[in-house]
Order: C-alpha cells, then structure tokens, then sequence
C-alpha cells in the first residue's frame, strides 16, 4: 500500500471532464440509506470485480469528484494528522509566521515535537471554525449597527 499524501492533486482537463460525468452518474446513488453501496469495477485485461464500500465512502468519493470536476485541486487528509505549521499555513490560506504566533498566543493548541511544533488537524479545524464563528457574529454586530444608524443596509 502506498503512503497517503496530503499534497494537493490538480486534475487535468480530461480528468476535470471525467469527474464531472462520473460525479454526476454517481451522486444520485448516494443518497440510497444502505450502510454499504456495491461497486462493480471492470479495468481492460482485467476480470471485473464488484467491491462493497461503505455509504460515507462513497459519498466522499462523490464529494472529491465534485471539487475535480471544477478543476479544484483535492486531498485527504486523515483527522488524527499532525501537520507542519507550514501545512497549517497553505491549509488556512494564511502565512507560516501567522499560524506560528496564533500558536504562541495560545489560540491554537500545538505540541513539540523536538524542536517543532506540531498541530493536530482536529485542532487546527477547531481554530478554522472559532474564527469562521467570530466573523460571523463581527459580520452580524455590524449589519446590526448599520440598520440602527439607518445607512440603508
């Protein structure tokens, strides 16, 4: 078995094409509320097998054809992950030495690992949700104060 990557993967203009059409024959099957979806995958120079997956699977699956298909670069990034404070930075969409002093600031939890610091992807989404939280409440005090000072919003 190979390792996981958590290195983005950019489709090509015909894998964008085939995750749209196969995205699109797949997703109807997906909301079936059996626990498992049976595949059947036939290759050329292969004999064809019929695969059980689990329902989440396959609709994950669904999912990241889904994002392909917009040309989105996808990874799979299991939640147990340690991640680099450079993962943490490209998967924030902020800079390292940002991420570094939210660490040092205490906002996200992180732990040592020699002399670097690691962060717990189940943490870092933590982070990723307060802050998607307070912006949205900053965003709501806001359109609130505009109304009361009927600017028209």
């Amino acid at each position: 078995m190979t390792a996981m990557t958590t290195e983005p993967v950019l489709p090509s203009v015909r894998e964008t094409q085939l995750a749209k059409e196969s995205s699109r024959k797949l997703a109807p099957l997906a909301t079936k509320t059996s626990p498992t979806v049976q595949v059947h995958i036939a290759t050329i120079g292969r004999h064809a097998e019929t695969v059980d997956l689990p329902t989440s699977a396959f609709q994950l699956l669904i999912r990241i054809l889904t994002e392909m298909s917009q040309g989105n670069a996808v990874t799979l990034m299991p939640i147990h992950s340690q991640l680099t404070t450079q993962q943490a930075a490209e998967l924030l969409g902020v800079s390292r030495p940002f991420v570094v002093k939210e660490l040092k600031e205490g906002r996200i939890r992180y732990q040592m690992v020699g002399t670097h610091r690691r962060i717990a992807y189940s943490d870092l989404m933590a982070y990723k949700e307060m802050c998607r939280s307070n912006h949205e409440q900053t965003m709501d005090e806001l359109v609130q104060q505009a109304q009361n000072l009927k600017m028209g919003y």
